[in-house]
């Protein structure tokens, strides 16, 4: 590919960076947990190669962080690497929970889309289509059901965690965002007209509504 042609898609892009940066990046086989903040050391590394914007490489570093593979990865005890191969900071319980989370999510996504693609509804025995999960768990949770679970009442109140001022809008700044069951940490990477770019502790970059984000308790006292 000549020098002057910019890439159109993320598959092209994380070719390249598995060329560029072997020590990082693959293709194949097991891939290595990312520096937290890959992000600004790449833009900073390529910001002389005009064939990869800032926003085609964002998106593709998204798409690289949310592969089965990549996820697999994440593993507590595994260090991250940086862009030479040199080794990071270790994974955390947390990160290697939240992994676990997106994988799941994600194999699930695709057998619906395998299961919309032309396989016949599930059946019961008696030839009847059986209902659906989402049908199951309306039902167990219908008003005037015990479900088992323990009254809401019971629990104790939490003080809610600070809103993000305009000062605290800027990159650098750690925080946590709820993607899931609950709030992960991540750190403010870009602050854009149309919403916040955040990089989690997984090493996934994602874009938020500021609202959505809370100071993080290490900054709070």
């Amino acid at each position: 590919m000549e020098s002057s042609q910019k890439f159109s898609n993320s598959k092209e892009v994380i070719a390249f960076l598995a060329e560029t940066f072997p020590k990082c990046f693959s293709l194949e086989g097991e891939a290595r947990p990312l520096k937290i903040g890959i992000f600004q050391d790449l833009a900073e590394r390529l910001q002389e190669d005009e064939r990869v914007s800032k926003t085609l490489l964002r998106s593709s570093l998204r798409h690289y962080t949310n592969s089965w593979r990549y996820l697999y990865s994440i593993k507590k005890g595994n260090h991250r690497v940086d862009l030479d191969g040199n080794q990071d900071a270790a994974i955390e319980q947390e990160h290697e929970d939240h992994a676990k989370q997106q994988l799941e999510e994600s194999k699930a996504k695709a057998a619906e889309k395998r299961k919309a693609a032309g396989k016949p509804p599930r059946k019961k025995p008696d030839g009847r289509p059986a209902a659906k999960n989402g049908g199951e768990r309306q039902a167990k949770s219908a008003p005037g059901r015990y479900n088992g679970t323990k009254s809401k009442t019971n629990r104790p109140t939490k003080v809610p965690p600070a809103k993000l001022t305009d000062a605290d809008l800027t990159t650098g700044t750690a925080v946590t965002v709820k993607l899931g069951k609950a709030p992960m940490h991540a750190v403010i990477t870009e602050v854009a007209k149309d919403g916040v770019h955040v990089q989690l502790d997984t090493g996934m970059v994602v874009k938020v509504n500021p609202e959505a984000l809370r100071l993080a308790r290490s900054k709070r006292s």
